[in-house]
């Protein structure tokens, strides 16, 4: 069970771009996240209220982990890059949030 997930929430800008952003994020930034952050595993998500918000959730077995990750060379060097590619309109932020319960559904 994850003990703790980093989530980074972007707000695109143009729907337009969400084809190149997409297959870029399925590609490159969460596989490189992967590896540099050291995370168990990500899984990333586009939002159905809103199809301009793409989330990244990275799983880490322990809080700490997961909010050393926020002042990193790691995630710096993932923002830079991120600008590099898509500028710097895109807005970002960061969530590190503690799993407080996991629940399965029970077989019948």
């Amino acid at each position: 069970m994850a003990t703790a997930v980093l989530i980074i929430r972007a707000r695109l800008i143009n729907m337009s771009d969400r084809p190149q952003f997409d297959n870029w994020y399925r590609k490159e930034q969460l596989p490189n996240g992967v590896r540099h952050f050291k995370a168990q595993r990500a899984w990333r998500c586009w939002s159905r209220t809103n199809p301009l918000v793409h989330l990244a959730l990275y799983e880490f077995p322990s809080v700490e982990e997961a909010e050393a990750i926020l002042d990193s060379s790691a995630l710096a060097a993932q923002s830079a890059e991120f600008d590099r590619v898509w500028g710097t309109g895109i807005t970002r932020t960061r969530e590190v949030v503690e799993v407080a319960e996991e629940l399965s559904r029970p077989d019948n």
